[in-house]
């Protein structure tokens, strides 16, 4: 019988909704209340739904949260606010002094709360607020609730806007389909709406077919089934490419310093992911630093951290060429070990100032979030440091073509002793060379920030991954790198659903070394001789 009960009230509830609200509908419905019995609280919840007041969901959510008051003396009935305070649920007016004598919860059972679930979604299909009825009706669709038929037919008949309008019909269709009461035609016509939506979830509707469906329904559903997984295996192609791109942002710009400290001055900087990592923990330090003297400005803290992650990192390596990099020019074997010792020096040393746990760095609001193209995610984190990546290498690539200490560095790469004889400083111009792959590393750092642990391991886990992008690419050429770390990015995500991810990544370097044996020089390779003794 409650079931009964529950239906007709809530049907009740959505006929009235169409009505126009007065302040007496409200205060007469709100009035069930004061009885404290369950049925009569269920007919009064249905009540306050079918008024259409603005206030109608404040109050029926108060009920469900056992904020709803009443006086047993008047049959007043009040809403007490998480922070205490009382308001007259009629008229949304505060008790002013102290709280009215004999407050009194109204009771609540699951038949009540059945009764508030279904006008409070009743409600949200007929919010003002756009996003919230979109939510009401992507939320029906994944329930299928038939329940919430005449609720969803009701707004669609008011809707307007055109997006909410096919979320409603395609929450129509899910439950029309395997509703087995409606007719056949209609169901036919919800196949096809649910075939034009795709997805996973639709697939999901359409697989959940009873087995005593009209068969053509069921060869309609088995077709539509087919176009859904066609469709599909198209946008998760797409993902795993966008993905590939994500994942090759963050090695063109963990690899693009070493191009430069690799590829054009010969030098094997074992180092080099620490660069990254220091990167990363000036970003941390500048935010608090914003946080604690600039609140007002957190959310441009990342901006400030991206010139000092530079400074700190190039000068960090400024001092590591002059101190110990420019003793061992043409000892690859004695620069690997010297700067490997050197990447152990700086794990340890951040471990001591900064501790080994994880450090917390926070994401800006125009860097948070994620949208949909098509079936499609895109987050905006990585889509910014996609951006971010290809600006910096714009960057590097002008430095060193259209500036004086391009054209020294140069120089200094083809032929040392010419620059050395037309009075380039060779020593300073390594130096400063080291220095700008060092800190394009540490910029690097302040990107992977927001989407890595910051830790001291966080150079670790790139090393590796940026001498295959460097020398895959071509060593020396940033274009080379640009297009060795989206190819190996897009390589590895495509693998990783059939190999796995290590085996992916073994697979890689399998196919690299095949390839450095027909092309030793990379893809693109660079003209010109390495930094000589």
């Amino acid at each position: 019988m409650k079931p009964l009960f529950l239906l007709v009230v809530t049907l009740l509830a959505l006929a009235g909704a169409s009505l126009p609200a007065t302040a007496d509908d409200l205060a007469e419905a709100i009035s069930g209340f004061a009885a404290n019995s369950y049925v009569t609280s269920a007919e009064a919840v249905s009540a306050v739904a079918a008024s259409g007041d603005e206030r109608a969901a404040t109050i029926i959510e108060a009920l469900r949260d056992g904020r709803l008051l009443f006086t047993k003396s008047d049959r007043k009935v009040f809403i007490e606010d998480p922070s205490g305070t009382v308001t007259d649920a009629a008229s949304g007016a505060p008790v002013i002094g102290a709280k009215p004598a004999g407050l009194k919860k109204v009771r609540v059972n699951n038949f009540v709360r059945g009764t508030i679930n279904a006008a409070l979604g009743t409600l949200s299909l007929h919010a003002k607020d756009p996003d919230r009825r979109l939510r009401a009706a992507e939320t029906v669709f994944r329930s299928r609730d038939q329940s919430a038929l005449p609720a969803v037919e009701t707004a669609l008949t008011k809707e307007t806007n055109p997006d909410i309008k096919l979320a409603l019909e395609q929450a129509r269709a899910a439950i029309i389909v395997n509703d087995a009461s409606a007719p056949e035609a209609d169901r036919m016509a919800a196949v096809d709406v649910l075939a034009d939506r795709g997805g996973d979830q639709a697939m999901a509707v359409l697989r959940t077919l009873p087995a005593d469906a009209p068969s053509a329904l069921k060869t309609a559903a088995a077709s539509a089934i087919a176009y859904v997984e066609r469709e599909m295996e198209i946008w998760n192609a797409l993902q795993n490419a966008w993905y590939g791109l994500s994942l090759g942002s963050v090695l063109l710009l963990a690899a693009m310093g070493l191009a430069i400290t690799f590829g054009v001055m010969g030098v094997i900087n074992m180092a080099h992911g620490e660069m990254v990592m220091l990167g990363a923990y000036t970003t941390f330090v500048v935010q608090q630093a914003v946080d604690s003297y600039l609140p007002g400005a957190s959310e441009y803290a990342l901006l400030f951290s991206v010139p000092a992650a530079f400074l700190v990192t190039g000068l960090f390596g400024i001092g590591i060429e002059r101190g110990i990099v420019r003793f061992l020019y043409g000892r690859p074997l004695e620069t690997l070990l010297a700067t490997w010792g050197l990447s152990l020096v700086l794990q340890q040393l951040v471990r001591s100032v900064f501790g080994p746990t994880n450090q917390d760095v926070g994401t800006p609001s125009w860097m948070a979030g994620a949208f949909n193209v098509g079936h499609l995610v895109i987050t905006n984190n990585r889509l910014w440091i996609i951006v971010f990546s290809l600006v910096v290498l714009g960057l590097m690539a002008g430095i060193t073509r259209w500036t004086n200490f391009g054209l020294c560095m140069r120089a200094v790469t083809q032929n040392r002793r010419m620059a050395g004889s037309m009075g380039i400083r060779t020593g300073w111009i390594d130096a400063l060379t080291f220095g700008l792959g060092s800190g394009t590393a540490g910029v690097a750092g302040v990107a992977l920030s927001q989407i890595d642990n910051v830790s001291p391991n966080l150079g670790q886990s790139y090393i590796i991954d940026s001498f295959m992008v460097v020398v895959f690419g071509g060593v020396g050429n940033l274009w080379g790198t640009l297009v060795g770390a989206f190819s190996l990015g897009i390589v590895n995500k495509f693998l990783e659903p059939y190999a796995g991810a290590v085996l992916g990544k073994i697979l890689v370097l399998v196919a690299i070394i095949l390839f450095i044996q027909k092309r030793p020089r990379g893809l693109f390779a660079l003209k010109g001789r390495a930094v000589e003794v």
